[in-house]
């Protein structure tokens, strides 16, 4: 794995590992990560259910305490919002909102358009039929304008189109994509403009560190501007590995993204330091793999040289991002804690993964102190 550089000749993750590790010994100054990236970038989290309904108390103070940004993991996604047709389910999003409010927080809205976590009548007649690419257009139309329009002034921006890119940057054959066509994209920008002219709107996918989605992505986006249509950000997805240093692919691609003219956000970052079971680590939801135990290597706890190795990950993820401060807006984490993260399920069920900052018990690791060293030098 590719070391960050030596300056002043003290390491400087060494020196936020071991003022990690000598936390007892040492007060530590009281901080938090919104304030030290204050000026650069947004510092989001992702919430769960228990969260976003006030039942973990203990995350949330740690939400209020350490994060300037909020959006929701799983609940307005449109399954979570409109389980039936026309019948809206807001109780979850609307605690969002309330919440946002209370912390002074920007909140994002996740997501509008997405293949995945969609209801199975979304596509389908009473007769289990495809819709007709009219019909299918008015619901998504429906369903923008309700969720958007209900959320005007308060939610500040929305991923409007989710993963919509295969790898090799074509567009993915989706159910929008077979019934409606290429334009359904545009046509839910253009929606959600027209249920909100000032919300910011945003393109999110992941695997936008490789070259050929790289490449799709900023012809999606340019496209999408040259028809006069609102994109305000790119989302990058970061669900990152230990196993494989990709930080000049990610400045690269933030560079491409920032020459289109639009901002860029990190969004859903995590770093797993377990095993993935295929060569190539992905973000797609369908996989699925049998837990066996070379995969699941720390049931118990995770070793300190796999917490430095993490520091290490992260710390070379925010020297890109510091970098270009200019372009980006937001750095969202997917999750607060450990003990919430995806990662435990996915793509592998019953496993125990440590990829965020926080721990189990809400308390800082080692790349907690590393990063905010990172951000006051």
């Amino acid at each position: 794995m590719k070391k960050i550089k030596i300056t002043l000749g003290i390491g400087i993750l060494s020196l936020g590992f071991l003022a990690c590790n000598n936390v007892s010994h040492h007060k530590q100054e009281v901080t938090s990560l919104a304030k030290a990236f204050e000026g650069k970038f947004l510092i989001g989290a992702a919430l769960n259910s228990a969260q976003i309904l006030g039942e973990d108390t203990a995350a949330l103070k740690l939400v209020a305490s350490q994060f300037n940004s909020i959006v929701a993991e799983n609940s307005m996604k449109s399954e979570v919002l409109q389980p039936q047709a026309g019948v809206f389910d807001f109780t979850e999003s609307d605690k969002l909102v309330e919440l946002g409010q209370k912390n002074k927080a920007f909140v994002v809205g996740h997501n509008l358009v997405w293949h995945s976590q969609a209801p199975a009548w979304f596509f389908v007649d009473k007769e289990g039929n495809d819709v007709s690419r009219d019909t299918l257009i008015e619901r998504m139309k429906n369903h923008i304008h309700e969720v958007v329009g209900r959320y005007r002034g308060k939610i500040k921006g929305w991923d409007v189109v989710n993963e919509a890119l295969n790898e090799d940057g074509s567009l993915r054959k989706s159910k929008f994509y077979h019934i409606i066509g290429p334009e359904y994209i545009e046509l839910a920008f253009q929606f959600a403009h027209e249920a909100d002219q000032d919300a910011e709107l945003y393109y999110n996918d992941y695997n936008m560190y490789k070259p050929e989605k790289r490449k799709g992505a900023v012809h999606l986006i340019e496209n999408l501007k040259a028809k006069g249509l609102r994109v305000d950000a790119i989302g990058m997805q970061a669900h990152y590995g230990l196993n494989k240093d990709l930080t000049k692919e990610i400045e690269e691609s933030i560079m491409a993204f920032a020459n289109t003219g639009v901002k860029v956000m990190i969004t859903e970052l995590d770093v797993s330091v377990l095993p993935f079971p295929a060569e190539e680590i992905t973000a797609e939801v369908s996989q699925s793999y049998q837990n066996k135990p070379e995969y699941n290597p720390y049931v118990e706890a995770v070793p300190d040289s796999i917490q430095k190795a993490l520091a290490d990950y992260y710390a070379n993820l925010f020297k890109v991002y510091l970098k270009h401060n200019d372009k980006i807006s937001r750095i969202t984490f997917w999750g607060v804690n450990d003990s919430q993260t995806w990662r435990n399920y996915w793509p592998i069920e019953g496993r125990t993964d440590y990829p965020l900052l926080f721990d189990r018990n809400n308390q800082p690791k080692p790349v907690y102190n590393t990063l905010i060293y990172l951000a006051k030098n």
